[in-house]
């Protein structure tokens, strides 16, 4: 790609495809430049500093991820906060979701060990999935915001632990204390 052609939008799809695909572990200024094809000089020219170009780098992977999820909501909002759930559910199960869900948690790690930037990540990442959620919820729902907590509180747990081959523990777990997301 000429230098002429390289731009933020260009660079965003292929740096998002490396992280999904390698994690964000691995993401200093070299292994990033070379999946773009480019230069590290060139990225810190078009992104000013490693720190943004990872903050505008997870924004992107995050605008990604709710273009999936508005997707699978559909064009009729749930009329219940156990049908969001469920459909919220269904995509973040499903195997496409998978890269999304390990960068969510490699991100998760690093904001509990205490890594530069990442705590501010899974904040902005967190509000911004939470605003969202909140918009989701059945129009007659009392407390949307509540609803919106509550429910990212079972979709975190629920998803994680699917990943750790607990499936069954979470449904039962749900069944069992008689907590049901409607």
């Amino acid at each position: 790609m000429s230098k002429a052609n390289l731009t933020r939008e260009t660079l965003l799809p292929k740096l998002a495809a490396h992280v999904l695909n390698h994690g964000l572990g691995g993401a200093s200024l070299r292994p990033l430049a070379k999946a773009a094809d480019t230069s590290d000089r060139m990225l810190i020219y078009h992104f000013g500093n490693k720190e943004q170009l990872v903050a505008d780098l997870l924004g992107h992977i995050a605008g990604i991820y709710s273009t999936a999820l508005d997707a699978a909501m559909g064009a009729e909002r749930p009329t219940t906060r156990k049908e969001c759930f469920d459909r919220i559910l269904e995509q973040g199960s499903h195997p496409m979701m998978r890269p999304f869900m390990v960068l969510w948690w490699e991100i998760v790690a690093g904001s509990a060990r205490g890594i530069p930037g990442y705590r501010e990540a899974a904040d902005a990442m967190m509000t911004k999935q939470l605003a969202w959620l909140e918009t989701q919820m059945p129009e007659d729902d009392p407390d949307p915001a509540g609803g919106a907590r509550y429910l990212m509180t079972l979709l975190e747990g629920t998803l994680m632990l699917g990943v750790v081959g607990h499936a069954r523990t979470a449904s039962e777990g749900l069944l069992a204390s008689g907590v049901s997301p409607s």
